[in-house]
């Protein structure tokens, strides 16, 4: 997987970060009445079936390896999964969202401190230019519970994104998403219980759609991080943004304005020069070793 290259890694986040994008639409509709802990217990309850007839030829041993690792990213996960629920049912989702990709941002000071990844100049800039791009979005005059929710799920993005490469190779994306669930799920039922709400099983269904489509979010972080380190491919979870102004404005009738816009550009145009300064390293490099293989 390593030999895949940058631009491979970049197309697969954004493919991801654009589904993201519906399971985020799909928790919006639950509005703020919700019963928040019961809503994420269904969440992984339902990855967990959906995972399951994946796993199943798996030795029991192989579900041990990493069982550290796996603990820590599940109830990061499960912090990230019940502030996403929060700060979706109060902010518009295109707001939500670009709060939500301060995460490669985030990610790109954790990296250098846990994997000492050399920072280039052009990822740097991206970031920033990126994330300034974020705060003309949000254009934040105070920091509400919302947007401090938010600011809590890109946290834990940017972590559970850099505790992958901690994670058994040999165990696959469908073990380590059940692992992630299946080990959160006791914190999250006692959550559900302490909430004290009536138990309602209608949300199940949306809860499962939802799931579905964070799974494939999430498989697409672990096989892109696998791929390529993240300061290279970390501006592409940008990329959902334009994803959730198009839903927001389809199914909730949030109109980006002028300022929303020229954030979005802010945002996506350091990806796509991003994109293309690696793709012309990545043939200098290539040239150079069949210079020097010869």
């Amino acid at each position: 997987m390593k030999n895949r290259s940058v631009g491979f890694a970049m197309t697969i986040l954004i493919i991801g970060n654009l589904v993201a994008v519906l399971s985020d639409s799909l928790i919006k509709t639950m509005g703020k009445d919700a019963a928040v802990f019961q809503f994420v217990f269904f969440r992984q309850l339902s990855a967990v079936i959906i995972l399951l007839p994946f796993c199943l030829r798996a030795t029991k041993q192989s579900f041990l390896i990493g069982l550290k690792w796996h603990c820590v990213r599940a109830h990061v996960w499960l912090l990230g999964a019940v502030f996403m629920v929060i700060s979706l049912s109060t902010l518009p989702l295109a707001t939500a969202n670009a709060i939500f990709y301060a995460a490669p941002l985030i990610m790109l000071p954790l990296a250098m401190v846990m994997y000492g990844e050399k920072l280039t100049r052009y990822s740097v800039a991206a970031g920033i230019i990126g994330f300034a791009g974020v705060l003309v979005i949000v254009r934040p005059t105070d920091i509400s519970w919302a947007a401090f929710g938010a600011l809590v799920v890109a946290f834990t993005i940017a972590v559970n994104n850099l505790f992958i490469r901690k994670l058994p190779t040999e165990q696959s994306v469908a073990q380590t998403l059940l692992l992630t669930n299946l080990i959160g799920m006791p914190a999250s039922l006692m959550l559900a219980l302490w909430e004290n709400k009536p138990w309602d099983w209608s949300p199940l269904i949306t809860a499962s759609g939802s799931s579905a489509l964070i799974l494939v979010y999430a498989a697409t972080c672990v096989v892109a991080y696998r791929a390529a380190e993240s300061n290279k491919i970390a501006s592409a979870e940008y990329s959902g943004l334009i994803g959730a102004v198009i839903v927001g404005y389809l199914l909730f009738n949030e109109v980006p304005d002028i300022t929303t816009l020229m954030g979005t550009v802010m945002i996506i145009a350091p990806l796509l020069w991003l994109a293309k300064v690696e793709s012309k390293q990545h043939k200098k490099d290539s040239i150079q070793a069949i210079a020097v293989n010869e």
